[in-house]
């Protein structure tokens, strides 16, 4: 059973437009969403969809935690939130014509207690693996994520970024940076997809069993003691490329829970990542045709 911790959680709110935005004009939206949001909550309802046991857990205030929360037991999604003081934050997409622009909050200001009522909620779901996903709100540092990743007898999991990623300390089963936030973590060229293996190669020697590197419109890279791996992206039209990350990560988890290898886990990355893409918002698709997209992903060896 996997249990996703969610420091930073947010409402995405999700707008479109059918002209190109400018500035001091007033912008007439032709259509408006809010989604459920957050690296590890996105990977919970991805998980739930995919019939996987999971339980999703973090930081959740104000009236948009209470969206998050109605919104993720509504979709079946089993929760164990820790209510905090303050306002979970709005996160916005604008996607104008071909263009996306992405406004993020940094979140309500947090104690290191919370990290304690986390843990504790993390360890009474006796869970197989623990999935850290998402940015830290202000007033907690890296080693937020260490305690947790050293609090229990379970495979650590951490999507973050590459600043955080390089404060980290413990243990870690798989990481799962992009394409940025490989080179931002390594300091490595990471123009091709062959620097992008490299780099995280590298990188395992920093304390990550595992690397799992989403590189958009190139693919994906999965670099772990059985080689390394490249996945081809799908041809598809991208709509919106929110969650696209988290719905690879929790495809190959799904896979990996399912007992299989990591070539077969890849491929299941990339074909949820797929589906997720070609839509607007971060809600979760239907992924009832994975087999056969998965069928169409081609994976080689670097």
């Amino acid at each position: 059973m996997i249990v996703t911790v969610t420091y930073n959680p947010a409402v995405d709110q999700t707008i479109q437009f059918d002209e190109q935005m400018a500035p001091e004009r007033v912008m007439r939206a032709n259509k408006a969403q809010f989604d459920a949001g957050g690296k590890g909550i996105n990977a919970a309802q991805f998980l739930t969809a995919m019939d996987r046991p999971c339980v999703a857990t973090g930081l959740l205030g104000g009236f948009t935690g209470s969206f998050i929360r109605e919104t993720l037991q509504d979709d079946g999604v089993e929760t164990a939130f820790i209510d905090v003081d303050g306002t979970t934050r709005l996160n916005t997409t604008a996607i104008a014509a071909v263009e996306e622009y992405k406004l993020n909050q940094a979140g309500p200001t947090v104690g290191e207690s919370v990290v304690d009522a986390l843990l504790e909620q993390v360890r009474a779901q006796s869970p197989d693996r623990v999935l850290i996903g998402g940015s830290l709100p202000p007033g907690l540092s890296p080693n937020a994520i260490d305690r947790i990743a050293a609090g229990g007898d379970w495979e650590t999991i951490v999507d973050t970024g590459g600043d955080v990623l390089r404060e980290l300390d413990a243990q870690y089963g798989l990481c799962k940076p992009n394409r940025a936030e490989l080179g931002d973590a390594t300091g490595a060229d990471v123009s091709t997809v062959e620097g992008c293996a490299d780099a995280a190669d590298a990188f395992r020697d920093r304390g990550f069993d595992r690397v799992l590197a989403s590189l958009g419109a190139d693919g994906a890279v999965l670099v772990g003691d059985t080689g390394r791996l490249y996945a081809e992206a799908l041809d598809i039209d991208v709509v919106d490329t929110v969650g696209a990350g988290d719905a690879l990560l929790s495809g190959v988890l799904s896979a990996w829970e399912a007992g299989a290898d990591d070539e077969t886990a890849l491929r299941t990355g990339v074909a949820v990542s797929s589906q997720v893409v070609q839509r607007a918002g971060t809600a979760v698709p239907d992924l009832n045709d994975i087999g056969s997209l998965r069928d169409g992903v081609t994976v080689r060896r670097l």
